[in-house]
C-alpha cells in the first residue's frame, strides 16, 4: 500500500531488532516504516504488563504518522488486533504467522484452539511471572529457515515475556478495515493448522513456504507480499 507507513510489531521474546532485514528491503524500495519494542518483552518489564499495555504502545507509535499499515507477527497479531480501533488512519492490518484472538480471548487461549504441540512449546520455560526460551531449542522453533549465523544472532537477542501478556484477553471491538494473513507453512512455533483457523478470521490470506520468521529467512519475498 504505497504512501502508507508500515508499522512492524514483533512477537513475544523479540524486539524491533528482528525486522532489520525486512527494514533494509523497505529502505531499498523507498517505503516508509517503523518498528517498536513492546513493553511486555523488555528485559526490565513490569511483570504486570498486559496485552492492553502493548496495544497502547502501538497506538502511541501511530500518532501523527499519517496513513498506516500495521503488521503483527506471532503474539504481535493479538497486540495489533487489540490496538486497531484506536489507530488513526489505519489502512490495513497484516498478520504474519500470527494470533488473531476473538473478543474475550487471550493469546494463550487462542494458541490452543487447534492445539498441536510445537517446538516452541518445548522451548518455553517459566520463571515466576516471566516466560523465557531455552536457547538450545529456540533456533529450531523460530529460525529453522534462517542462515545459521543469523539464527544464532537472533537467539542471542531474545528476551523474557510477561506471563500476564499471554493471559490477558482482547477487549477491542471489530472495525471495518481490510485484514490480510500470511500463513507460514514450515512454521515450528505456531502450528500451520492453527494458522489456517487464524487466516479464516481475515479478509484474505496467502501461504508462504517459510519458517516462523520470514522477515529474517526470506525478507525480499515477505516484502513482496506486504506491498502487494
Amino acid at each position: 500500500m504505497r504512501g502508507a507507513t508500515y508499522l512492524l510489531v514483533h512477537g513475544a521474546w523479540s524486539g524491533a531488532w528482528c525486522w532489520r532485514h525486512l527494514g533494509a528491503e523497505f529502505d531499498r524500495r523507498g517505503v516508509a516504516w517503523r518498528a517498536l519494542d513492546l513493553p511486555s518483552s523488555r528485559l526490565d518489564a513490569d511483570p504486570a504488563t498486559v496485552l492492553a499495555d502493548d496495544a497502547a504502545c502501538v497506538v502511541s507509535a501511530t500518532k501523527h504518522a499519517g496513513p498506516v499499515v500495521v503488521v503483527g507477527h506471532s503474539y504481535g497479531g493479538a497486540v495489533v488486533t487489540e490496538a486497531a480501533p484506536a489507530i488513526d488512519d489505519l489502512r490495513q492490518l497484516i498478520y504474519v504467522a500470527a494470533l488473531v484472538p476473538l473478543l474475550g480471548q487471550s493469546p494463550s487461549t487462542t494458541s490452543k484452539i487447534s492445539y498441536e504441540r510445537t517446538m516452541l512449546d518445548n522451548a518455553i520455560e517459566r520463571d515466576g511471572d516471566f516466560l523465557q526460551l531455552n536457547p538450545e531449542r529456540a533456533a529450531d522453533a523460530l529460525y529453522n529457515g534462517c542462515d545459521p549465523e543469523v539464527a544464532r544472532w537472533a537467539v542471542s537477542q531474545l528476551t523474557t515475556q510477561t506471563v500476564a501478556s499471554f493471559k490477558s484477553a482482547r477487549t477491542s471491538m471489530e472495525i471495518q478495515v481490510p485484514t490480510f494473513y500470511i500463513r507460514c507453512s514450515r512454521d515450528r512455533a505456531i502450528d500451520p493448522q492453527l494458522q489456517v483457523e487464524m487466516a479464516s478470521r481475515c479478509s484474505s490470506a496467502m501461504t508462504l513456504d517459510s519458517d516462523h520468521s520470514p522477515f529474517l529467512s526470506q525478507p525480499s519475498r515477505l516484502c513482496d507480499l506486504l506491498l502487494a
